[in-house]
């Protein structure tokens, strides 16, 4: 097992459709190839270094939530974290192994779906200012770090090029339509609340989390990642103080990943939220 960071992946023969900030995605004819890579960015920005075994750590995180929600929504795998990989990809096992998922050809929403239930990044800069996140009014009087009386649901749009933006669920609605707007928001709050319980009694407050979803042969199904450390917000919860911001759970774990003590990522292009 190779001690080096994966930065970069072509497999011959296999057409690559789009390297995104983290993952590269395949066409494997009837599904994608999504393959976790090493990289790490930070504002939109991908990092020349990377941390060994990154994308394994992301992709067994996603494979264990995706299992554990399906009573909950449908998802795009279409093979488990243990299933052999297909005969064509056999050559590339060693670079595969652990990292990659085989997943249903889903038309990924046009918006993100982020769940807070905690007040940090850039929604307490928001309270700070107009006592609201992403137009939500919140009660008077909250900390930076405190619990939301019930976490609330703040999309985005998907930017191409730049910074997503924050967005009202009024216009979420006239992005992708009133009935889907209201299926993800549901979801999104159902499957952060099972997460965030599950978590909590294993020591862990997820803060904030985003998640995806696509359309597939006529239903709404959870795509991309899930509560992964570049997805969404960890504190140790024996640390927790509502008033001062938490360490972060990712920077603890990082050294046991890189021996570059330098290395570091934000969640979700520096805030997990937003």
């Amino acid at each position: 097992m190779s001690a080096q960071p994966l930065l970069q992946l072509d497999l011959p023969g296999i057409k690559k459709i789009k390297s995104g900030k983290v993952r590269e995605i395949f066409d494997l004819g009837h599904a994608f190839l999504l393959v976790a890579s090493d990289r790490i960015s930070a504002f939109d920005v991908i990092m020349p270094n990377g941390i060994p075994r990154k994308g394994e750590v992301l992709t067994q995180i996603s494979h264990f939530w995706f299992e554990k929600f399906f009573s909950l929504v449908p998802n795009h795998l279409l093979a488990g974290a243990n299933d052999p990989l297909p005969a064509n990809l056999q050559p590339f096992a060693d670079q595969l192994a652990r990292r990659c998922m085989i997943v249903k050809k889903a038309k990924p929403l046009a918006i993100e779906c982020i769940v807070r239930g905690y007040l940090s990044g850039s929604g307490w800069k928001e309270y700070k200012k107009s006592q609201t996140v992403c137009g939500i009014k919140l009660p008077a009087g909250l900390t930076e770090s405190a619990e939301l009386p019930e976490p609330i649901f703040t999309p985005s749009t998907k930017a191409e090029a730049g910074h997503d933006e924050n967005i009202s669920f009024e216009q979420a609605k006239e992005i992708v339509g009133a009935d889907l707007a209201t299926q993800a928001r549901d979801l999104s709050l159902k499957i952060y609340k099972a997460g965030r319980d599950y978590a909590r009694q294993r020591g862990i407050i997820i803060a904030d989390t985003k998640f995806e979803f696509g359309e597939f042969e006529g239903k709404l199904i959870l795509i991309d990642e899930v509560l992964t450390p570049d997805s969404s917000r960890f504190w140790p919860a024996d640390q927790y103080d509502p008033r001062q911001r938490p360490a972060q759970l990712r920077q603890a774990i990082r050294p046991r990943l890189s021996r570059n003590p330098d290395v570091g990522q934000n969640p979700a292009g520096s805030d997990a939220a937003g």
